[in-house]
């Protein structure tokens, strides 16, 4: 099972994806993508921390997510991926073989995880978190509009693989394709 939870900042979509992933069965991990810049990202990851249970064992992968999910899924049933939008940014940052990837940019990146996520052994459940791309203003930089197209193609490849999709607003769940 390949689920993809999507939302806008503060739309509910970890603590959901938490919850989801939470009612899968073990063994259980989280690979968490983001890696602290300021202090507010960093209070935001010690609020995650602080809402799971204790015993949830956590990776962290930077730019890494596509081997981590690798190695991961031969071990564990249950893997939450939070997020792809800092997976994402963190491959901008990285090199070619840091960020799991053997032509560089964002295309490749995501070529990278659909194969990887075509591999998974039987029985495997991956919940993907990521920000929906494209619900605010047009970005003024070239840079950040170009981020937010790779994010929404990044989005639009996982979730054409996924066989759950859903969109959260103001805390709700909303599915976009079951199957």
């Amino acid at each position: 099972m390949i689920r993809l939870i999507l939302g806008g900042d503060k739309s509910g979509k970890s603590a959901y994806g938490l919850q989801v992933f939470e009612q899968g069965e073990g063994p259980r991990l989280l690979l968490a993508t983001g890696q602290a810049q300021d202090f507010a990202f960093r209070r935001q990851i010690l609020d995650h921390r602080t809402a799971r249970k204790a015993e949830i064992q956590v990776r962290e992968t930077g730019a890494g997510l596509v081997s981590a999910l690798q190695e991961a899924s031969g071990s564990y049933r249950s893997i939450l991926v939070d997020s792809l939008d800092f997976w994402l940014f963190a491959c901008a940052g990285s090199s070619v073989a840091d960020a799991d990837s053997t032509g560089g940019g964002h295309a490749d990146h995501t070529r990278s995880l659909i194969a990887c996520l075509a591999n998974l052994p039987q029985g495997t459940d991956v919940t993907f978190v990521s920000c929906e791309a494209g619900l605010g203003a047009i970005p003024a930089s070239a840079e950040v509009r170009r981020f937010v197209r790779d994010l929404g193609a990044l989005n639009q490849a996982v979730a054409a693989v996924s066989h759950e999709v859903c969109l959260m607003v103001a805390g709700l769940p909303l599915y976009l394709k079951r199957s």
